[in-house]
């Protein structure tokens, strides 16, 4: 486990890119953080690092935003599911079958739906703009 801090949105999203890049299609990412901590900002910094050009919106009322390129990211909001069976019936081993790496917001909401080799992001606001990001599971160089 690795921490970090960032002082902005900007460096919270170059610390996404900088994810994006080190890691293998097919990799999990499971994000965890309150409500504005930044994990949206973060899965921006992850398309950029996958070279996608596109406009990362939180999925928060479709739940799953697709970016397709080179390198393919599934964004997952999971604010408004209430359990894995919600999210077995959109599809979830349907998504993780395509070797995209999918990026899940709100992954406290089905903890049954990971099989332990996820990468982990946990964001904690200690300021307006200060977060202390934890990321386990992989190393970033």
């Amino acid at each position: 486990m690795q921490i970090f801090v960032s002082e902005s949105e900007r460096e919270t999203e170059a610390l996404g890119a900088r994810l994006a890049k080190s890691i293998p299609g097919g990799a999990v990412v499971a994000m965890y953080g309150e409500l504005g901590a930044g994990k949206t900002a973060f899965v921006r910094g992850m398309a950029e690092g996958l070279g996608l050009q596109c406009r990362v919106s939180s999925p928060t009322f479709t739940i799953v935003n697709e970016y397709l390129g080179e390198r393919e990211l599934i964004h997952f909001d999971l604010y408004r599911i209430s359990g894995e069976d919600e999210l077995f019936e959109i599809g979830w081993e349907d998504y993780l079958n395509r070797g995209a790496i999918c990026a899940v917001e709100w992954s406290e909401n089905v903890p049954g739906a990971f099989y332990g080799d996820e990468i982990t992001v946990r964001i904690r606001k200690t300021g307006d703009t200060r977060r202390e990001i934890e990321i386990g599971g992989v190393e970033l160089c």
